[in-house]
């Protein structure tokens, strides 16, 4: 008598299309980040002269985007090509790397909480050297110029700050036009003007230190930024719990895909 044993173990077309949708969201952001940080690099010349990378002594936040872009590219690769090819080794890879980024993300929000002081130096130092760097690169003068506008904040502790800059320096060796001034960003807006007056900021800081409310911004942008943090807690803990859903539910779709493929091959060997 012989005993015949067969398997009704698939393979999810669910999980298996809601995953590839799930990557391919994934891939075209990942392309979109990389096409807006080679057009950012192109346009700076960096292309053409690679060196002018390291000629940035601030930070450059097209390669933030680059890298953001190279992340999601690989990501949203392996888990497309992963679930269309039943391929267990690119989905392995594209789960254990969503798991790491997930552990990473906890690790640094929770150290952040617990050495709050030590990130409050560590955001002063990186705030100042780019300060330094400002008229360095535009996409860095960009950045802070929206963060001191958004914020209305200026400097890291206050606008003082800008002495560390070349050309907002108050030394007497500076020939700079914009020499013991302030950017722009800086400046109290004015709802009548309509146009931005970029030389709102010069020779602020030659005048008392009493008339400077009225004019420029006075509060430093990292106690801006203290005070902000408890007014939107339940936004930025809402956006921490989005991502990490969207993290998990990624997860689950990829193990129980996995799953699925590996009883598939467990049955067919029988």
């Amino acid at each position: 008598m012989h005993y015949y044993r067969y398997s009704n173990a698939e393979v999810s077309c669910w999980y298996k299309y809601l995953l590839f949708s799930y990557n391919i969201i994934f891939w075209l952001a990942g392309v979109a980040f990389l096409a807006a940080g080679l057009w950012a690099w192109s346009e700076k010349g960096v292309l053409s002269d690679i060196t002018n990378v390291t000629r940035l002594h601030g930070f450059d936040p097209v390669v933030l985007v680059l890298i953001v872009g190279v992340v999601m590219f690989t990501l949203g690769f392996a888990g497309c090509v992963g679930a269309l090819r039943e391929n267990i080794c690119l989905l392995k890879f594209f789960c254990g790397t969503i798991v790491f980024i997930f552990l990473l993300e906890l690790t640094v929000a929770v150290l952040a909480f617990l050495f709050q002081d030590w990130v409050r130096e560590k955001f002063k130092e990186f705030f100042e050297i780019n300060i330094k760097s400002y008229r360095d690169d535009i996409d860095l003068q960009n950045l802070i110029d929206s963060l001191q506008k958004i914020n209305h904040c200026c400097g890291a502790q206050g606008p003082e700050d800008w002495d560390l800059n070349i050309y907002f320096n108050c030394s007497s060796e500076s020939k700079s036009r914009e020499k013991c001034g302030v950017p722009f960003s800086c400046c109290v807006p004015d709802p009548a003007q309509k146009v931005v007056n970029t030389q709102c900021g010069y020779d602020i800081r030659m005048q008392s230190k009493n008339k400077w409310d009225n004019l420029i911004f006075t509060k430093g942008c990292i106690p801006a930024l203290e005070a902000w943090l408890p007014r939107n807690i339940y936004i930025v803990a809402g956006v921490f719990i989005a991502i990490s859903l969207l993290q998990i539910f990624g997860i689950f779709l990829a193990r129980t895909l996995i799953s699925d493929i590996e009883a598939v091959k467990a049955g067919n060997n029988f």
